[in-house]
């Protein structure tokens, strides 16, 4: 499996990947000394896990991260997963 995961910091700030490992990846983003997250690193954390849809391939989790990472994914994520207008 593998999974599109949104993050949250507690300035509201998110952040959407897709991995194989969800807990592994999750801490990385969290690991002050793990370098291979610089958006995350720029900006402070925690980061919790706010969402998560799996699957079943690779290409398939990238093409919905693509698309959560675009203006209309963005406002998708607003209203379905943060609560807003």
């Amino acid at each position: 499996m593998y999974y599109v995961y949104i993050l949250k910091n507690s300035r509201d700030k998110t952040y959407v990947g897709q991995t194989r490992d969800l807990e592994k990846r999750l801490a990385e983003h969290n690991d002050p000394e793990y370098y291979g997250t610089q958006y995350t690193k720029r900006i402070p954390g925690p980061w919790t896990l706010i969402h998560r849809e799996a699957y079943g391939t690779r290409s398939e989790a990238m093409l919905r991260e693509k698309e959560l990472k675009n203006g209309r994914g963005r406002d998708w994520i607003k209203r379905h997963i943060l609560g807003g207008c």
